[in-house]
């Protein structure tokens, strides 16, 4: 059984923490390649210098653009080790998203792939360079063809390893606990994607206290989400090296190799959101896989099918979900594993270790049982607002320190929570975010759109996707819109249907009746 970990200042120290008792033990797997926790340790050390090297500071920035890679693992840890804030980028993102985060979150380096798949990212490299104001260098990591503008990461790493070991002690010992360390962008109703800030404290204790709720013992799952998801980051990978486990990494997420992956390596623990499952559960010959090495079942993201759990129930009798989003640093709420069909179905658990949970009518007063009120929240898991914009995040916390946020749900008798609906437009589309002011402005774009407005409408594998209803200036059809979409959206944002309309429905004040948009998506299903 793998010792259990304290409390340690930094997120990036518990890859030497195990480094020093169980070193050959594997830490990170893509493939043939296979990192122990001694050589990912040693990894995050060498690159930490050559950051140091490069002119890195307490709350510099650091962007990384890669899949779910080994790589990210080791860009992360290295950059937080010595008081850098760390910024992952996602490669479906298109040029406008990724100059949005760049000239955002303002980095200093960008550490990048220089081509994934058939995509080739030099020209976007070159025009990120020249679009981020401060950002200095672009180091392209090995393997990838190289860049006449960026440097190699074989040459990144050689002008660090001069830097003595004493001063990256003083870095390490000048940052941690509190200090911001992570930037994951999430979006509100004006569409504009805001950076919440997360710090070390939050992420390790979230980290150990989830590995508590949730024990398995190997600690052995598969990670295919985005590295800017904070699912990726802080739900999979983060309680995983604290927890001394293995992280098999995916970088192109398939049904089927997932499962042959789950089955070779022996995956302990089956986590994913519920539009996953589904597609896995629904594939020919799915009862011939051998899932007996899974001890835990669990989702997040969205709610799961009842029928879906019974399913999974006669896999695994240990079933978990749980409630949170970026701004809490995942978990608000958890279940314990269970094979209750009730707690799973129709509530998302007790409130998590360490967190004050509280449910409010819209004067800010508690509300009683059994009646829907915005779910609020306070804990050291909390962020610490964002990235510069301080009316923004003044306007997400109360008077007394409770983020608001945005969601509707109600208090069952038994004392756990349940989500009834949200405040915000947002919805959820395979466990992603999708904001419709974001998709709105990207259609309206288009020299022929005149106005846009998405509604999400229930989808029996996506649980949510978007209904686009748009008013054109000129004539324009979805298939031309949809492929303009796809040039600045990622293909999760994209409306899975989009509706020209000579006029669209309006409130009395003006307004587009969402409500009236909403309604009519749905019976058209």
């Amino acid at each position: 059984m793998t010792l259990a970990p304290p409390l340690l200042p930094r997120i990036s120290d518990y890859a030497r923490w195990h480094a020093e008792r169980r070193p050959d033990a594997p830490a990170l797997v893509l493939g043939t390649t296979r990192l122990t926790y001694r050589e990912l340790a040693n990894a995050v050390d060498r690159l930490a210098a050559a950051l140091v090297s490069s002119g890195v500071r307490k709350g510099d920035r650091v962007a990384t653009l890669e899949t779910p890679h080994p790589d990210f693992v080791v860009a992360f840890l290295a950059t937080v080790s010595i008081g850098g804030i760390w910024v992952g980028l996602n490669p479906r993102y298109r040029l406008e998203e990724l100059k949005y985060v760049i000239e955002d979150a303002g980095p200093k380096i960008l550490l990048a792939r220089s081509r994934i798949g058939e995509r080739d990212y030099g020209g976007e490299l070159r025009q990120l360079r020249a679009a981020g104001a401060g950002l200095e260098r672009v180091v392209v990591f090995d393997g990838d063809p190289p860049l006449a503008e960026a440097e190699s990461m074989r040459d990144f790493l050689r002008a660090g390893d001069p830097v003595p070991a004493g001063r990256l002690a003083e870095a390490r010992a000048a940052c941690g606990d509190r200090d911001a360390c992570l930037i994951v962008y999430t979006s509100g109703s004006t569409g504009a994607p805001k950076g919440a800030l997360l710090h070390h404290e939050g992420i390790a204790a979230f980290s150990l206290a989830q590995n508590e709720i949730w024990p398995v013992d190997p600690f052995r799952m598969v990670n295919y989400f985005p590295i800017n998801h904070i699912g990726c980051v802080v739900d999979c990978t983060a309680p995983c090296l604290v927890g001394g486990g293995t992280v098999f990494f995916m970088e192109q997420f398939d049904p089927a190799a997932c499962l042959e992956l789950m089955v070779r390596e022996r995956v302990t623990i089956w986590g994913s959101v519920p539009s996953v499952f589904q597609m896995q559960c629904g594939l020919p010959g799915f009862r011939n896989y051998d899932l007996s090495a899974v001890q835990l079942i669990l989702w997040e993201g969205a709610a799961m099918p009842v029928e879906l759990i019974e399913r999974l129930l006669r896999i695994c009798p240990r079933l978990a979900t749980n409630y949170g989003m970026t701004e809490t640093t995942s978990a608000i709420t958890v279940t314990q594993p269970t094979a209750d069909l009730d707690v799973l179905g129709n509530s998302v658990g007790y409130p998590f270790r360490g967190v004050e949970l509280r449910v409010t009518d819209p004067s800010g007063h508690d509300v009683g049982v059994g009646v829907p009120g915005e779910i609020e929240t306070r804990s050291r898991y909390n962020f610490l607002g964002y990235w510069h914009r301080p009316e923004a995040t003044a306007q997400a916390f109360t008077a007394d320190g409770f983020f608001k946020t945005g969601d509707l749900g109600e208090w069952r008798r038994d004392g756990r929570l349940r989500i009834v609906g949200r405040l915000k437009e947002m919805y959820k589309s395979g466990g992603y975010n999708v904001y419709p002011r974001e998709v709105e402005l990207a259609l309206e774009a288009h020299p022929a759109v005149a106005l846009a407005a998405v509604v999400a409408t229930p989808d029996p594998l996506w649980q949510e996707v978007g209904v686009a209803y748009v008013t054109p200036r000129s004539p324009v059809t979805p298939a031309e819109l949809e492929a303009h979409c796809r040039l600045r959206l990622a293909n999760y944002k994209v409306p899975k249907r989009i509706v020209i309309e000579r006029d669209l429905p309006l409130l009395p004040i003006g307004k587009v009746d969402k409500r009236a948009l909403k309604a009519r998506a749905d019976g058209g299903r």
